[in-house]
């Protein structure tokens, strides 16, 4: 950066006896009084909008395309000595791969990944951490059809109104291949969030097209992964699960789709997560579910169900438990109050829309303009909720184990104030032993 230094007068005039000026101002005409200018010209300058990273203290960033070489993320800020094997990741990373049943899409894909830095020996070390997921079964040729015509609803056009230049194979970085990226770095941060203060993560399909799942169904205290896992639709309840499952089967038949809504739900959130204003966590919460492909609504708390009801109805009243923490009696708050954590059960809801590439014909325009009509090739999922379960936790632990480590540089750096502030709950990673380090 360099710089320079000016003098001038504040009146235009060096000369005391100027007669441009008025009698009374004459004197401040002086060279004496005088303004220091500073030019400035910056060199380097970069601009950081780019939209493929997200965190400030545990941030990630994604690349990659659907039919490219591969994908994957980079993570940086991973505290120190935190076992992680390859292992921690994949089982997350199975959750969201394609082909998994009738009702996601038929690409074979086994999505194995592969860490390549800031893992020694089974432990974090510090430093950022590579992690690339190959692209195995690709067919560009589906796609032919899609680099002359838009498909209708998806992301073809804006890319091209944006950059004039598009991925085409499977829609670039549209594709919901690249939450690969987010789905791997969402595990090593659920894995943190459970070492660190107990808490957990969970989501599930609670409605596809017009099935809905009633609230009083599911007991978020008690509610496991096994019971989510239980079923190819990811829903908790058996019942529910097959309706659901047959909805999809229904499209799925006549090359249509069908959207849904995924709800999360997080225990043992630290309090205190979540700044005031702009920072809000639930504002965090619904920036980074919508930033996943294909969604279209954000709920939180009581959401727009709230609006029925009246401030007396409403309101989450406080009272002291056994143990002597201020708890709520209701939990319409959704665990979040002012944008900040309160220890309470945080649940959101997350709607997501039929899958916009679809094997029927459909009225478009071609690149050049021209109105015609096509029927998208290439292979979709009917329904993509089932695989979005592990892409929202993710993009939730993200958040969470981001605000937590902004909490812990603010409000832990000195010893906090006992009689309002409780400690964030630490457990010892000691005694986990990392798991086939060799493999790293």
């Amino acid at each position: 950066m360099s710089s320079s230094l000016t003098s001038k007068s504040i009146f235009g005039s060096t000369k005391p006896g100027s007669s441009s000026l008025p009698s009374e101002l004459r004197r401040l005409s002086s060279p004496a009084v005088q303004i220091s200018i500073r030019t400035q010209t910056r060199k380097n300058f970069q601009i950081q909008a780019t939209g493929s990273s997200y965190g400030t203290h545990f941030r990630v960033s994604t690349f990659g395309e659907s039919h490219g070489g591969g994908v994957g993320c980079i993570i940086d800020g991973c505290p120190p000595r935190i076992p992680l094997t390859e292992s921690d990741l994949q089982f997350d990373l199975d959750r969201r791969r394609p082909g998994q049943s009738r009702i996601t899409t038929p690409r074979k894909e086994t999505d194995t990944c592969r860490i390549s830095s800031g893992v020694s020996e089974g432990m974090t070390t510090g430093t950022p951490i590579h992690v690339f997921v190959p692209n195995t079964d690709q067919r560009g040729l589906d796609y032919s059809e899609m680099s002359v015509a838009y498909r209708p609803s998806h992301a073809d056009a804006t890319y091209d109104m944006k950059y004039g230049v598009r991925s085409v194979q499977g829609g670039g970085r549209s594709s919901a291949r690249e939450t690969i990226g987010r789905v791997a770095p969402g595990a090593l941060a659920k894995k943190i969030l459970k070492l660190y203060s107990g808490t957990e993560i969970l989501a599930y399909v609670s409605q596809v097209h017009q099935v809905i799942l009633p609230e009083d169904l599911v007991d978020h205290e008690n509610l496991t992964l096994e019971q989510i896992e239980d079923n190819i639709v990811r829903c908790p309840n058996p019942e529910y699960a097959e309706k659901m499952i047959a909805a999809i089967d229904a499209v799925r038949t006549k090359g249509n789709s069908v959207g849904g809504v995924v709800t999360c739900i997080v225990r043992n959130a630290p309090r205190g997560l979540g700044t005031p204003v702009f920072d809000k966590l639930e504002a965090e919460l619904a920036k980074a579910c919508m930033s996943l492909p294909a969604t279209k609504g954000f709920e939180f708390g009581s959401g727009f169900g709230g609006t029925f009801l009246t401030g007396l109805e409403h309101n989450d009243e406080f009272y002291t438990d056994e143990n002597g923490r201020i708890r709520t009696k209701t939990n319409r708050s959704g665990g979040i109050q002012g944008g900040i954590s309160n220890g309470e059960i945080i649940n959101m809801r997350v709607a997501f829309k039929p899958t916009s590439t679809i094997g029927r014909k459909q009225n478009t325009v071609t690149r050049d303009k021209k109105e015609t009509e096509m029927i998208a090739r290439g292979r979709h999922d009917p329904c993509v909720v089932p695989r979005a379960v592990p892409m929202v936790e993710a993009m939730v632990a993200l958040v969470l184990v981001d605000q937590l480590m902004a909490q812990y540089a603010q409000c832990h750096l000195f010893p906090i104030n006992p009689e309002l502030q409780e400690p964030l709950q630490v457990a010892s990673v000691e005694h986990e032993q990392p798991q086939n380090a060799a493999a790293l």
